[in-house]
């Protein structure tokens, strides 16, 4: 088995799922009392979101390097970020370290692409849904067309993140919008949702929409197993 190396923190809530998900994943496909051999590295989230606000990616982009090298250095075979908007910093994180990335954009977009979806919803943090280093991977590598939602539901996905999912937080009102903002997706021709923040599924899942939704929490953690049990 191979030691998966997770950059965690962000939020925490996030990545107890992962390693829940992890092991759970482990235990299923080996049996008995199997598990995960794994490391994680979990950030203090605070520094990380005012660096995010505060647009300085090159200062972010250090932390996450500082954490791939420690646990590279550990003894992870590969490394697992447990967020999707930290991915804005996978190609720095990716030169500055030797052990491969799992990227959680491919791993969705297999899973999408493989449910045989062209154009799909995605409900993220602002940085995600408004920027290209995630739509943009999606689109390239997968033919895929990423639709999110206007100006008003972008805050609106954006702020219940911040504010309450990433403090372990679930408000029913927040869910009531998010159905909203979901269905509103879906009018406009989304196939399927992506659940492109790994604390969304928290807060909704499959059974509040009638399209497949894509929760990349589930999917990383999924995908890690994978990477982790693979021979060869």
């Amino acid at each position: 088995m191979k030691t998966i190396g997770m950059i965690g923190g962000m939020s925490w809530e996030s990545s107890a799922e992962y390693y829940r998900l992890i092991n759970r994943g482990v235990r299923a496909r080996l049996g008995g009392l199997h598990s995960a051999q794994s490391l994680m590295y979990s950030v203090d989230f605070a520094e990380i979101e005012a660096l995010q606000h505060a647009g300085d990616w090159a200062s972010a982009a250090d932390r996450m390097i500082d954490a791939a090298r420690r646990l590279q250095a550990g003894g992870a075979d590969f490394l697992v970020i447990c967020t999707n908007t930290m991915h804005k910093l996978a190609d720095p994180v990716e030169a500055a370290v030797p052990i491969p990335l799992l990227h959680i954009a491919d791993a969705t977009g297999v899973r999408v692409r493989d449910a045989g979806l062209t154009r799909v919803g995605l409900l993220a943090t602002r940085f995600t849904m408004e920027e290209s280093f995630y739509s943009g991977r999606l689109g390239d590598r997968f033919g895929l067309e990423v639709v999110v939602p206007d100006a008003d539901g972008r805050a609106v996905v954006h702020d219940v993140i911040y504010s309450e999912l990433c403090a372990g937080i679930v408000n029913e009102r927040s869910r009531t919008r998010y159905c909203e903002i979901g269905r509103t997706l879906i009018e406009r021709g989304a196939q399927g949702l992506i659940l492109g923040c790994t604390e969304i599924g928290l807060l909704v899942d499959q059974s509040h929409f009638e399209v497949p939704v894509f929760d990349t929490t589930r999917i990383h953690a999924e995908a890690a197993v994978e990477a982790a049990l693979a021979t060869g």
